[in-house]
């Protein structure tokens, strides 16, 4: 019986793969989240997906909360769950969706780090000492100038930058779709320093545009270690990550220009629900800017009055 469900989740993951075209990542995320759902159907001797009802649901999500996942991670796993019963439904295995009736409390939304503009300078240009240094600025330079995902970032090939217009094309992982992005100056400047010097590390037919020290394609993990040995090495006080660099772009542009439609283009978000979280980044900056700037808005230091 059991062989039955593993199959239906195979053949829901199948369809992530094939027609979605989810990430590896996030394929896996999926994977791991089923996994512990045929465990735990397993365990309760559920062999039939009618036998998975409202009350062995909410049963699975307390042992889920209980063995300490933070509210997020129950989200994300009763999102995994409804979308695998919207497949069992789709396809006739089913004829009850029991996760549309599962609530979880909402979980409070943290906002993303980001890296002062001081930072970011002081990132990209520091002194480099190494073939490597040099690769590393300019992919500092490119997430920091573009906005892309550190995946996004490792998958570029050669014929995908255009220095002479200034642009590169960036397929992602999230749906396979492509989208066009200009590439500032200062990064054109560290990718044609980088290309020079990656002649010598690569044979004829690596396409990679970053490569690591065999002159294969760099990993998303190389890109990860590589960014956190340098926030070490130049003394930064918070741990350095991809992601930051591309939370960065988009807080420091919507920042400068209130754009927020463009911004969620240049980050690729298919919803501008997922952008409108750096509006609370601009936000907070520009109340930092009114209780310095506004005279009513400063506090007596004495009595705290304003």
């Amino acid at each position: 019986m059991m062989a039955g469900l593993s199959v239906d989740v195979q053949g829901y993951l199948s369809v992530l793969e094939n027609e979605r075209r989810l990430s590896p990542h996030t394929l896996m995320a999926y994977r791991r989240d089923l996994e512990k759902l045929l465990s735990f159907c397993q365990r309760r001797s559920i062999g039939h997906w009618e036998e998975l009802n409202e009350t062995s649901l909410r049963q699975y999500m307390s042992e889920r909360r209980q063995a300490g996942l933070s509210s997020r991670s129950l989200q994300r796993e009763l999102s995994s769950l409804r979308g695998l019963f919207r497949y069992l439904s789709k396809h006739g295995i089913v004829e009850d969706d029991p996760s549309r009736r599962v609530k979880l409390p909402r979980s409070p939304k943290s906002l993303p780090g980001v890296l002062a503009i001081e930072g970011v300078t002081a990132l990209v240009e520091s002194p480099k000492e190494s073939e490597l240094d040099v690769r590393d600025s300019a992919m500092w330079e490119l997430l920091y100038s573009s906005g892309l995902r550190v995946g996004e970032l490792v998958n570029l090939n050669l014929q995908d930058l255009d220095l002479r217009e200034g642009l590169v094309k960036v397929v992602s992982g999230k749906g396979g779709k492509s989208r066009i992005l200009p590439v500032g100056k200062y990064a054109r400047a560290a990718l044609s320093g980088w290309l020079s010097r990656r002649r010598e590390m690569v044979d004829s037919d690596e396409t990679a545009l970053f490569v690591n020290r065999f002159g294969k394609r760099l990993s998303v993990r190389g890109v990860q270690q590589r960014l956190r040995a340098w926030g070490k090495r130049l003394g930064f006080d918070q741990s350095l990550y991809p992601h930051l660099l591309r939370h960065s772009f988009a807080s420091h542009l919507l920042e400068a220009s209130g754009d927020l439609r463009a911004v969620q283009e240049l980050l690729g978000h298919a919803d501008i629900a997922t952008t409108q979280i750096y509006t609370h980044l601009d936000f907070q900056h520009l109340s930092r800017v009114y209780d310095e700037a506004h005279p009513r808005a400063k506090r007596n230091k004495r009595n705290g009055e304003i």
